[in-house]
């Protein structure tokens, strides 16, 4: 039997929340509000499936370049040249509140 080779692929750990944090987050999180320019880490929101990035940018640093609808252009610095990623609020997170 050949394995599973979809998006989601071996990210049963990555995606998975403790029991306290299940369910969907709060508005306040869907509804974040960022600039252009700033630096911001994408932290994957399990319970949030539209705008999700591939889980390889997960806890990556990026920056915003622009708003694009209801989600943000990131350019993530990867070897060998920067990725630029589509990614909604849910996913994002400011980089100086990354602690």
């Amino acid at each position: 039997m050949t394995r599973s080779k979809g998006l989601k692929n071996r990210s049963r750990a990555l995606l998975k929340k403790s029991p306290r944090k299940r369910g969907a987050p709060p508005p306040s999180v869907v509804l974040k509000e960022f600039s252009v320019g700033e630096k911001v880490v994408i932290d994957l929101e399990p319970s949030v499936h539209k705008g999700m990035p591939h889980r390889r940018f997960q806890g990556k640093v990026g920056t915003i370049l622009e708003k694009r609808g209801r989600a943000y252009v990131v350019r993530v610095s990867m070897e060998p040249e920067d990725k630029v990623v589509v990614v909604r609020p849910a996913h994002l997170r400011s980089f100086s509140n990354s602690g």
